[in-house]
C-alpha cells in the first residue's frame, strides 16, 4: 500500500466485483451475467437496465412484446433486451473468461501480498504466456494458476519489471488468446474480469473515465486506461475488455482514500504498453527502457499560464531525440495523435513503441510550431 498522496491513499491493488445475480429493492432481479451490453434495432443497450421480475417474467414479456409491437421498439429495448441478444452477449462475456486465470503464489510475506494472496492473470501472445501485475506475486517463485473451467496448472515465472509493474509467466497448457483492441474510447463501455477478493473470476461492467492516464504515483511508466468497472482486491493482472470481447487493459490498480476497496477510480496498464512489456519480457526476461533520450520538464513554469507541454532541458548524444533534430528548450506539445501536457505523457507515449517505430513530434522552437519525426533506436 502506497503512503497517502495529497490526502489520498493510493492502494496497490486492481481488482474485480464479483458476478452479481442479486434480489432487487423491488422484489425481482438483475442479471449481469452478460458482457453488459444488448442490440436491439441496431442500438446497443447496457444490459444494466434490464430487470427480470422473477415470477412475473412472462406477463413482463407480454408487455414488451405489445411495446414493440406498437412501434416502441426503443423503450422495449431499454426496459428488457431480447433473450437471444442476451444470450449472444453472454456468449462473448464466457469466452473472454477463458482466457483469464487465477493466480495463486505461494509463500511467505517476505515474498508474496499478504493483503492480496491471490490474484489474477490473462493469457497472452500463444496462449502459454499469462501477463499479470508483478505486485500480485512479487518475489514467490512457486506460483500455481486457476482456470475460468477449475484446472490448478503449474506456472513458472518467465519475467518481471518493476517500471510497469508487470510481470509474465509461463504454463505447458496452452489458452485461449483474446483478441486485442487499440485504445478505448471515453465514454466507451468496458468489463473488467479478475479473481475479486480471491472469490474466483468474476466479471463487472462500466465506462471508459479516462486514457493515457500517466503520474498517477504507482508505477514509473504508465499508460493507464481508467475506468469505474468495480474492480477489487484479487483482480489485480486481470482483464479490461471492450463490448467485442477484446482486450485494452491489464487491471492494475485501484484509487481509493481509507479503504482497499473499489470507489470506482481503477486503473488498467493500456493494451499497447502491456503487449510491449509481454513482447519484451518473453524475449529476455526483463525491459529496457528508453525514453528516446531526452528530458523533459513542466511547461509552462510555476505561475506560468500557457498551452501545457514538456519543455526539452537535455539530450543524450546519439539518442533518438538527438537524431530527431529536438534541441534543448524545445516545448513538446504531441506524440503522434497523443497530447503531452506533462514530461511522463512523453515519456509513456515512447514507452509504448517498439524499437524501429517511428512517431511525429508536434513541439515549438523560439515560438514557431513545427513537426518532427522520433524514431526509437
Amino acid at each position: 500500500m502506497h503512503m497517502p498522496v495529497s490526502g489520498k491513499l493510493k492502494v496497490r491493488e486492481k481488482h474485480n466485483e464479483s458476478l452479481y445475480t442479486g434480489n432487487d429493492r423491488h422484489g425481482g432481479y438483475r442479471d449481469f451475467r452478460t458482457s453488459g451490453f444488448d442490440k436491439h434495432d441496431g442500438m446497443v443497450i447496457p444490459a444494466k437496465f434490464c430487470v427480470e421480475l422473477g415470477a412475473h417474467q412472462l406477463s413482463w414479456n407480454l408487455i414488451i412484446c405489445r411495446l414493440r409491437n406498437a412501434g416502441l421498439a426503443m423503450l422495449a429495448a431499454v426496459l428488457c433486451p431480447l433473450s437471444g441478444a442476451q444470450a449472444l452477449e453472454s456468449t462473448i462475456a464466457e469466452r473472454a473468461m477463458q482466457s483469464v486465470v487465477s493466480v495463486l503464489p505461494t509463500g511467505d510475506k517476505r515474498t508474496i501480498n499478504a493483503k492480496e494472496p491471490e490474484g489474477s492473470g490473462v493469457a497472452v501472445l500463444d496462449g502459454h504466456f499469462i501477463l499479470t501485475a508483478l505486485h500480485v506475486f512479487n518475489n514467490a517463485e512457486d506460483i500455481r494458476v486457476r482456470t475460468f473451467d477449475g484446472n490448478l496448472i503449474k506456472a513458472r515465472v518467465v519475467g518481471r519489471d518493476k517500471a510497469s509493474d508487470l510481470a509474465m509467466l509461463k504454463i505447458d497448457k496452452a489458452l485461449p488468446v483474446l483478441a486485442t483492441g487499440g485504445d478505448p474510447k471515453i465514454g466507451a463501455e468496458v468489463c473488467a474480469i479478475g479473481n475479486a477478493f480471491g472469490l474466483g473470476l468474476s466479471l463487472s461492467c462500466g465506462t471508459v473515465s479516462a486514457v493515457h492516464r500517466t503520474k498517477t504515483g504507482f508505477n514509473p511508466v504508465e499508460d493507464f486506461v481508467q475506468t469505474d468497472a468495480a474492480v477489487n482486491p484479487g483482480a489485480s493482472g486481470g482483464a479490461l475488455i471492450d463490448d467485442q470481447g477484446k482486450l485494452v487493459g491489464i487491471l492494475s490498480a485501484i484509487f481509493t482514500k481509507s479503504a482497499d476497496a473499489n470507489i470506482g477510480v481503477n486503473f488498467a496498464v493500456s493494451v499497447a504498453l502491456s503487449m510491449r512489456v509481454a513482447e519484451g519480457l518473453r524475449k529476455s526476461g526483463k525491459m529496457v527502457w528508453d525514453f528516446g533520450g531526452a528530458v523533459l520538464k513542466p511547461y509552462p513554469g510555476k505561475r506560468e499560464t500557457g498551452r501545457l507541454g514538456g519543455e526539452v532541458i537535455r539530450i543524450s548524444k546519439g539518442s533518438a531525440a538527438e537524431m530527431a533534430g529536438l534541441k534543448t528548450g524545445d516545448i513538446v506539445f504531441a506524440a503522434g495523435d497523443r497530447r503531452v501536457r506533462k514530461p511522463e505523457d512523453f515519456y509513456s507515449a515512447i514507452a509504448r513503441l517498439e524499437p524501429g517505430m517511428t512517431t511525429m513530434l508536434s513541439i515549438r522552437r523560439d515560438g514557431v510550431d513545427m513537426k518532427t519525426k522520433l524514431t526509437l533506436k
